[in-house]
């Protein structure tokens, strides 16, 4: 019994250890990606758990405890999560208001949808509201010509704050001859949440980070119920875990996680059964399925404060006369 025992304890010893020894679990860690060079961040792995068809599953999928939503452009499937039966779905039209959604979060059962008018000009963004018992479009928070095109939103689980993205994209769309916004312009917001949705932080992506969703932009994103970000670009077959900077405007590239089954676009953490139970939604717009899969928390505090800078005392100053 007590060598059992013994065994337990140095088992979670040994996984305390290697949890620690993260770089993001670091509170000296700063770094734009692992230790500063492309592939050095965290890889993860995922395991596919089932694949749903869904024939509104082309912009991406929000989830509740009992449902999930399958997203097109101007339309949302409301589908039974443990069989995936279609029960109900919301039809815009093609000639309505709605042009462009792009995923989404429930939050109390308001589905909160990201909308723009992509690939029109001027470009415009809003937020969309549905009440996800009935599917009825209940509101709608206008940006007007903005920061871009709004991407995704979501609330951390852990803070309760409300964040999201406005992507621009390096492609030149049909009939124009500039490209859409330059996607070194795609920024990660705070907002103040609903209803006046005001922005109050901003920060921009690491280099390395737009050279991959380029020449489209980050599509999909999502909190963990971990409280990490996870966010997705537009084609990748990937997800990347990012952390907020202690100083400055860039977001710290901390892991990728590789997910074979889907194609970028909007994700959703199903947060409802807590962290033990969590699993990632996202979707294959080539085949018009929805994909459940298992992936590995992170285990340290997103929010942890990061240091900067040294504090050095006599005889320790470094000579920056050189620099």
């Amino acid at each position: 019994m007590y060598r059992t025992v013994s065994l337990a304890i140095s088992l979670v010893a040994v996984a305390f250890a290697q949890h620690s020894a993260l770089p993001q679990c670091s509170p000296s860690f700063n770094g734009t990606i692992g230790n500063g060079t492309a592939g050095s961040e965290q890889q993860i792995s995922s395991t596919t758990l089932r694949i749903i068809n869904a024939t509104d599953a082309d912009q991406g999928v929000a989830v509740d405890a009992d449902h999930f939503y399958s997203i097109d452009n101007f339309s949302i499937t409301k589908h039974r999560k443990a069989t995936g039966q279609p029960i109900l779905q919301w039809y815009g039209g093609e000639d309505g208001a709605i042009i462009h959604l792009d995923g989404g979060v429930v939050i109390n059962g308001t589905l909160y949808a990201p909308h723009s008018n992509y690939p029109g000009l001027p470009i415009s963004s809003s937020i969309e509201m549905w009440d996800v018992s009935t599917m009825t479009h209940v509101g709608s928070h206008p940006f007007g010509i903005y920061r871009g095109s709004l991407t995704w939103v979501d609330q951390n689980p852990v803070t309760g704050v409300w964040y999201g993205a406005f992507a621009n994209y390096d492609r030149i769309q049909t009939g124009q001859t500039v490209p859409y916004g330059l996607t070194m312009n795609t920024q990660f917001v705070e907002f103040t949440g609903p209803p006046n949705w005001e922005v109050v932080r901003s920060w921009i992506f690491p280099e390395e980070l737009y050279a991959t969703f380029s020449p489209m932009s980050n599509s999909g994103g999502s909190f963990g119920p971990d409280g990490w970000l996870y966010i997705t670009g537009h084609d990748a077959s990937a997800a990347y875990v990012l952390k907020i900077p202690g100083a400055g405007s860039v977001l710290i590239w901390v892991a990728t996680i590789d997910l074979p089954d889907i194609a970028g676009q909007g994700i959703a953490w199903d947060r409802s059964g807590g962290k033990g139970k969590a699993t990632l939604y996202g979707i294959s717009r080539a085949s018009r399925q929805v994909v459940e899969m298992r992936v590995s928390l992170q285990t340290c505090s997103w929010m942890e404060h990061v240091t900067v800078g040294t504090i050095l005392g006599p005889g320790e100053f470094v000579d920056t006369s050189q620099d």
